[in-house]
């Protein structure tokens, strides 16, 4: 028995579309063999109904398979559009560009965007030029590749929602929260205030920004760190810092989530305003190098190891991963293990 299936699948607004082109069946040889006291007086009524007997068998089986295709139709259309990574964020799920095929493989582009979680999503249905993944010659069952607009967008929605903003009260020398430690660098912050704990406010001016080269990961990130005297019962804002670092780092994976890590490369000081006279930032400039490196960087690779959870189907989860970066892209390539039978009943992702 011969039988052949064309199916295509398709982008349709959105979704994945499958439909059957062509399906067919051929039997080319039926052999039934009746064993018994009265087979021999049966396997004449089955010799001469063998040919009915062909024909069914190749009109059912075209039918039971094109009515699995539109069930597998069904459920590719119903996949989500979004899928909620927290209370903040989601991720736009939305398929752009048809499937591509190569000689083993197949290809599947989404927007891959992270939207606002309580903002309606938006397809975007712009067609991208197809993009050739490649894992350094090695042979992996999955190339998953991120665009650096993916992070991007990621901490654009975080800064809109105004998430990133820290109040620093406590740091490994504590002395340096208070007017004290300052009276010679910053005199009038001690005359004004002495020996007044303070607070360091810190909110970011603009969305970080990651940019990815072949050499490395690179962000910028422009904030304004307003230093806030505690005098008596009142929080009294005396000065505010903008701080631009410049920073770098490596993505790590385990399981199916990707982190990240990144360490101090630069920063420039500029006084945005203050209420205690001039404040010369070549004087501060190695008490904030210090700042960055044991506060600051500390603190956002603990936010980074939260991870960013990659859509892989349940039951499914990544082995053996190994990362590329590229201009603007990171890839990872990766080889995929079985991990729990029941959760292919429902295909559900993530």
């Amino acid at each position: 028995m011969e039988v052949g299936i064309t199916m295509v699948i398709k982008n349709s607004n959105g979704s994945l579309a499958l439909s059957v082109l062509h399906c067919g069946c051929y039997v080319k040889d039926l052999v039934i063999s009746l064993d018994g006291g009265a087979s021999w007086f049966y396997q004449g009524f089955i010799n001469a109904f063998e040919d009915h007997i062909k024909a069914a068998v190749e009109k059912a089986i075209p039918e039971n398979i094109i009515e699995g295709a539109g069930k597998l139709d069904s459920f590719l259309q119903g996949l989500p559009r979004t899928v909620s990574l927290d209370d903040v964020a989601a991720l736009n799920m939305t398929f752009v560009n048809d499937p591509h095929y190569g000689n083993s493989s197949i290809e599947f582009d989404i927007n891959g965007l992270i939207t606002s979680a309580v903002a309606k999503t938006t397809n975007n249905l712009q067609k991208h030029p197809h993009l050739s993944l490649s894992c350094g010659g090695a042979s992996k069952m999955l190339s998953l590749s991120l665009d650096e607009d993916v992070f991007n967008s990621a901490l654009d929605v975080y800064f809109k929602a105004g998430s990133m903003h820290w109040v620093v009260d406590k740091v490994p020398d504590q002395s340096l929260l208070n007017t004290a430690s300052w009276k010679f660098i910053i005199p009038r912050l001690y005359w004004n205030y002495p020996n007044d704990d303070m607070l360091l406010n810190i909110s970011m001016a603009s969305s970080p920004v990651i940019k990815i080269t072949s050499e490395k990961i690179g962000a910028t990130i422009n904030a304004d760190m307003i230093i806030d005297v505690i005098d008596g019962k009142q929080t009294v804002p005396v000065a505010c810092i903008s701080v631009v670092v410049s920073a770098s780092g490596v993505v790590e994976t385990s399981g199916n989530k990707v982190y990240g890590r990144v360490g101090l490369d630069d920063f420039s000081l500029a006084l945005k305003w203050s209420k205690i006279g001039n404040i010369y930032m070549s004087l501060i400039q190695g008490v904030i190098r210090v700042f960055l490196n044991t506060v600051c960087m500390p603190y956002l690779n603990s936010r980074l190891g939260n991870g960013f959870v990659l859509p892989v189907v349940h039951g499914f989860t990544l082995q053996d991963v190994y990362i590329l970066t590229s201009a603007e892209r990171l890839t990872l390539c990766s080889d995929v293990i079985f991990t729990n039978a029941s959760s292919l009943a429902s295909l559900a992702f993530l």
